[in-house]
């Protein structure tokens, strides 16, 4: 099988195996190319399976679903499975709706989607080099078992999630907020099952002057669904003060799995960290630790609910919110978002407000969509530079500005983003290559026909 791997030029080679890159490497498939994926792990999933995030937020922008095809398709069979309750009211209502999922299930899903779908998978893979010949790329350079190999390919898709394919190549990349450089800040995420959350939900439904985001949706709380929760804002500070907590956020953030009584903690910040500095991104894992020890001592004592709580685990590997951008064919930005402005060449929507942590040191900063089911667009140039002809870059490290990445980093969107760079990869691999010159109308026909949820003017 290695020799084969490595013997063969694939249509289309996916580096990396997030759900943006499992969206792309099904789409392409789909559309009869040969795909390969390439995934450092030994699973599919990248951060809800590798980092312990969940719910997946949001599909919806107010009552209408703006997100499906394949990422839809991955709901489906969780439900269908029952690893999923499917998509949930938000209790919370910062969102409209959250999709808890189990992760080990999510697994087997992926699984099953890219190996049914034709898709060939190379896992405990690093991607340490690229190939490149004048403004192509002729293939990668992997480390794995086998040692150092090249895979080659007519089409890459980047779906690193730090932009590294597309760094190594030298296209043109940003990095963080433009005033400083600093990206938002990584968590280190904390998994518990055995919460009483009878316990928890009384505390909540009796102080609800302490959880001001849960105190206009109070008859969320009462239903038989799934609790996010913000709060305990108070208890933090004391803590802090005690010198109980360093970390520097100011309040509790957690979310219901699909299991009664299991819920992930995404808290802690970890501030002042780059995701593409090796040496900066291990110390992140030693801090991100230090921090869930803290955080572990503190539910157990303030927090209702969690005395006899078990952590499950912490990670497994720190979060990454952002890092990298592509400077593509176009820019996304905030004003765009918030707009909702429309573009002829659109192959996703979302729904997601601006989702800010400080960089820095404590808050978050949202800013919503002007209208509550607002939505807006995201055009396939953000996906295509102008210095590789056939390179594809997808997920949080397309071609947007820092606040307009904040919106577009979350898994739904970055799915139904890899779906159309996979439609587009395999158009491109069929006439020779270069991103560049799909046909857009063609792309979003594709996208229609699998099932995506388009609006194209």
């Amino acid at each position: 099988m290695a020799n084969s791997i490595y013997d063969r030029q694939f249509d289309v080679i996916v580096a990396g195996g997030g759900v943006s890159g499992c969206a792309a490497a099904v789409a392409a498939a789909r559309c009869g190319a040969d795909v390969l994926v390439v995934e450092q792990g030994g699973y599919l999933g990248g951060t809800l399976t590798s980092c312990g995030v969940g719910p997946m937020m949001t599909f919806h922008a107010g009552e209408k679903q703006v997100i499906r095809g394949f990422m839809q398709e991955v709901v489906d069979a969780l439900v269908n499975r029952g690893y999923s309750p499917g998509h949930v009211p938000d209790t919370k209502q910062y969102t409209d709706t959250v999709t808890p999922f189990n992760a080990e299930g999510l697994k087997l899903v992926l699984d099953e989607l890219l190996t049914s779908a034709g898709a060939t998978l190379l896992f405990h893979s690093f991607i340490g080099a690229v190939n490149r010949e004048g403004d192509r790329l002729t293939g990668l350079t992997v480390c794995n078992k086998d040692g150092l190999n090249s895979i080659k390919a007519k089409v890459i898709i980047d779906a690193t999630g730090d932009g590294d394919i597309a760094a190594w190549a030298g296209a043109v990349m940003t990095r963080g907020r433009p005033e400083d450089g600093a990206a938002q800040p990584m968590t280190m995420k904390m998994k518990y099952c055995n919460v009483n959350t009878k316990v928890l939900k009384a505390h909540v439904l009796m102080n609800l002057e302490d959880f001001p985001q849960m105190r206009e949706h109070a008859d969320l709380l009462r239903r038989d669904i799934p609790m996010d929760l913000e709060g305990f804002s108070g208890e933090v500070a004391q803590a802090k003060a005690a010198g109980e907590l360093e970390m520097a956020r100011e309040n509790i953030l957690m979310f219901a799995t699909d299991r009664e009584g299991e819920y992930i903690l995404n808290t802690t910040r970890i501030i002042e960290h780059d995701a593409t500095s090796a040496a900066s991104l291990s110390d992140a894992e030693l801090v991100g630790r230090r921090q869930c020890d803290q955080l572990d001592r503190f539910m157990r004592k303030y927090v209702p609910g969690f005395k006899n709580a078990l952590l499950e685990f912490t990670g497994p590997s720190v979060g990454v919110r952002g890092s990298r951008q592509l400077v593509g064919r176009y820019t996304l930005t905030a004003a765009d978002i918030l707009a909702c402005r429309r573009f002829d060449s659109v192959i996703a929507h979302s729904g997601y407000p601006i989702d800010i942590h400080n960089p820095k040191g404590e808050g978050t900063t949202s800013t919503f969509l002007n209208e509550r089911g607002s939505y807006y667009d995201i055009p396939l140039e953000v996906m295509i530079c102008e210095e590789i002809a056939n390179l594809v870059v997808t997920g949080r490290c397309c071609s947007a500005t820092f606040e307009a990445q904040a919106s577009l980093r979350l898994s739904p969107s970055a799915g139904a983003m890899g779906q159309a760079a996979g439609v587009a990869a395999a158009q491109a691999a069929s006439k020779g290559g270069d991103v560049s010159g799909v046909d857009v109308a063609a792309v979003q026909a594709a996208l229609r026909e699998q099932g995506a949820y388009l609006e194209v003017r």
